[in-house]
């Protein structure tokens, strides 16, 4: 038994090594779960693994197999998965830790949102957009329809068209990406709110009211663009000015 340990020599080292594969994989099949990407993500895990056991086991001439193929295999993994990299990349940039770390912007993601939150006011089409910042809103995703998708303005305007299936709810936006759409709400229950206040508003000052995130509001009566954050409504104005507006409460700390 004494020998076996001395061949495989493990120090703490290789256990934060293992750890932190073992984070990244997961955070890859996360990522990729629902996808069709998953059996192609298995077999590379297979690969993988029949790889370090061959080097466990010292086969020569089947580790020689392998590191002849690894070039390919980098090039197939950017082939196969390009659409999940760069979902992961784009991510990894959005994350609130690289975000504060190199005070990042995503490229046009204010302008996208403003843009979107306009037309829906020209067609008087109701709109509804979170914004997630510090604290998770995954109890509401999870009562949504999962999208993952690139924020574009025309991803935001179609789903609130009145004749699609996801038009009924929120779309929960995390730096570029579209988490999810037709999420639920929690609705505010302060008896201070005027009466006649619709469903949609009450559901942003509702959201607000519990965690930290901004949401965008377009009224489908009169075509209104409001903005709700810590529990209170404020009607935009200026539209024309949306996208600063967003960017500036987007960057104030959490009360």
């Amino acid at each position: 038994m004494a020998d076996v340990w001395d061949i495989i020599q493990i120090g703490w080292r290789d256990l934060v090594d293992i750890l932190l594969v073992s984070i990244l994989f997961y955070q890859v099949y996360r990522m990729m779960r629902g996808t069709r990407a998953v059996p192609m993500f298995v077999g590379m895990m297979l690969l993988f693994f029949v790889y370090i056991v061959v080097q466990l086991l010292e086969l020569t001439l089947v580790s020689t197999i392998f590191r002849e193929f690894t070039t390919v295999w980098a090039v197939a993994i950017v082939i196969l998965f390009q659409p999940e990299l760069r979902r992961f990349l784009i991510q990894m940039g959005n994350s609130p830790i690289f975000s504060r770390l190199f005070q990042i912007r995503a490229t046009g993601t204010y302008e996208i949102l403003a843009d979107a939150a306009r037309d829906l006011s020209k067609r008087q089409y109701g709109g509804l957009f979170v914004l997630v910042r510090e604290v998770g809103l995954k109890s509401i995703q999870e009562t949504g329809v999962r999208l993952s998708s690139e924020l574009t303005k025309e991803t935001l305007v179609t789903i609130f068209f009145p004749r699609t299936p996801l038009h009924d709810g929120a779309v929960l936006i995390s730096g570029s990406i579209i988490q999810s759409a037709k999420c639920l709400l929690p609705l505010s229950t302060n008896p201070e709110l005027d009466v006649t206040m619709g469903t949609r508003h009450r559901a942003a000052i509702g959201v607000t009211e519990e965690s930290d995130a901004i949401v965008l509001v377009v009224s489908e009566e009169s075509g209104a663009i409001s903005i709700a954050q810590d529990g209170r409504l404020q009607t935009v104005e200026d539209p024309e000015m949306l996208a600063d507006l967003l960017e500036e409460r987007m960057k104030q700390r959490t009360s």
